[in-house]
């Protein structure tokens, strides 16, 4: 079989390599591959920008759909036939994120999915939705817990409130679709008049072109009266405005830093709002179940900017640093 591997950090060790098809051991599961998605993580652990101490080569990837070609012993959750989703943190169950989890996950700590076979843990999969291609059912893992755990379990977003969500990458699309599905209202950022059209049709009650506006935090403020919930993927580069589009006693689900993660911060917003900030690390297994079932009741359908062949999988990689997708890139096998 096919897979990539990644020989030393930099994207130009990047490399297809033939190896042979792997056997399923006790508790795990052989996976035929037929889609993964490719999240901004994966690109980060590929330069070397997200964690070093990863076994090398490594194969990339931590979010795919496939079909289960065979299982190893003491498996009987799942049956050859089944088409399944790899969780993105293998050893989360459920419950509040402890010490002794949050450990393994494909594509950094183990072997990854951008692999023509993968075996997982039984316990590091879940059943795909039905009403979901593989393409799409492979964009839940990451881009959609993320968005999900933050509107939920952390946002706990009503009918009526207000979220922010920053650019139109996959957390913050299906940021956008859960908050519609949910009832709540919608506020999109984005440097592109052509995507914040898009994300108009997606539902947006409001949109802000920040590179027109870089008061946008206070214009999202002025617009609602504050946000209940802010998904912010910026990090330290935008926190200061996503504090200024803050309602009062809001809530801040910090998730990523695609405007770093160090810079010159005034707390005093969450103060004088009575808000939080709270960082958001995917969610287990049991927000994963939660988040298909809601997936099912509501009929979201994941955004994918484009589909590419495992062919063009290396450079898939590349392009999600450009920042011109609209929602996920997704690799189809």
């Amino acid at each position: 079989m096919q897979r990539v591997e990644l020989s030393a950090f930099g994207l130009s060790n990047l490399r297809f390599n033939e190896v042979p098809v792997p056997a399923p051991a006790a508790g795990e599961v052989l996976l035929k591959v037929m889609a993964c998605s490719i999240n901004y993580r994966d690109l980060m652990i590929a330069n070397g920008h997200y964690k070093t101490d990863i076994p090398l080569p490594l194969v990339p990837l931590s979010d795919c759909c496939g079909v289960i070609e065979a299982v190893g012993s003491g498996v009987s959750d799942f049956a050859p036939g089944d088409r399944v989703v790899s969780l993105l943190w293998q050893d989360w169950l459920s419950g509040p994120l402890c010490a002794d989890q949050r450990t393994q996950s494909p594509g950094c700590e183990t072997t990854g999915v951008l692999s023509e076979y993968a075996v997982l843990p039984a316990t590091g999969i879940a059943a795909a939705p039905e009403s979901l291609t593989a393409a799409e059912a492979a964009c839940l893992p990451a881009a959609g817990l993320t968005a999900f755990t933050a509107l939920t379990t952390l946002g706990q977003l009503q009918p009526g409130d207000t979220l922010l969500t920053l650019g139109t990458g996959g957390v913050s699309l299906f940021a956008l679709q859960f908050a519609k599905a949910m009832g709540a209202n919608a506020v999109v950022t984005s440097s592109s008049d052509e995507k914040l059209a898009r994300a108009r049709d997606l539902g947006a009650d409001h949109t802000i072109n920040y590179r027109l506006n870089d008061r946008w935090g206070e214009a999202c403020f002025e617009l609602t009266g504050g946000a209940d919930v802010v998904v912010e993927t910026g990090g330290a580069g935008t926190l200061n405005q996503s504090m200024a589009a803050l309602g009062y006693s809001g809530r801040i689900a910090y998730i990523g830093g695609l405007a770093g993660f160090a810079g010159e911060t005034s707390l005093m917003p969450l103060v004088i709002k009575n808000a939080s900030v709270h960082g958001i690390t995917v969610g287990s297994k049991a927000d994963h179940l939660r988040m298909t079932r809601f997936v099912g009741q509501h009929q979201i359908k994941p955004v994918i900017d484009r589909e590419c062949s495992f062919a063009q999988s290396i450079d898939a990689i590349a392009a999600i640093g450009e920042g011109a997708h609209f929602g996920k890139l997704v690799v189809s096998f």
